[in-house]
């Protein structure tokens, strides 16, 4: 199972961006996917996540209305479109996949990525 995040960078409050999950080596369809992030001197925290039953979105109420997970089943690919971010989104961000990924529970993910790091500038 391999996992590569990608998209992260620098960007100003207000300002948006999309970061990627690249996935191979297992059926895709078949596992619930999330993005966590870590920022310094806090715990990780669930962003998002996507089941894989009925592929129905979800987020933590700290992004809802500005953050926007989808699939490309072509290409075994999450993405995370961030929207009107702010210097609090500043964070590492990780993708991880699992069969019973349910929810933002990291036991329910078999398998993590490296991370990408988002920087927010105010």
């Amino acid at each position: 199972v391999q996992l590569a995040e990608s998209g992260g960078g620098l960007v100003q409050a207000g300002g948006s961006l999309r970061i990627s999950c690249a996935t191979a080596g297992f059926t895709f369809v078949d596992y619930g996917v999330g993005w966590f992030r870590r920022a310094p001197g806090k715990e990780r925290e669930g962003v998002s996540w996507i089941s894989s039953g009925d592929g129905s979105p979800h987020y933590a109420d700290s992004v809802k209305g500005r953050f926007t997970i989808y699939s490309d089943y072509a290409k075994n690919t999450v993405h995370l479109q961030m929207s009107n971010l702010k210097p609090e989104d500043t964070a590492v961000y990780y993708c991880a996949v699992g069969v019973f990924a349910y929810g933002f529970d990291p036991a329910g993910y078999d398998y993590w990525g490296q991370g990408t790091q988002v920087t927010v500038s105010s």
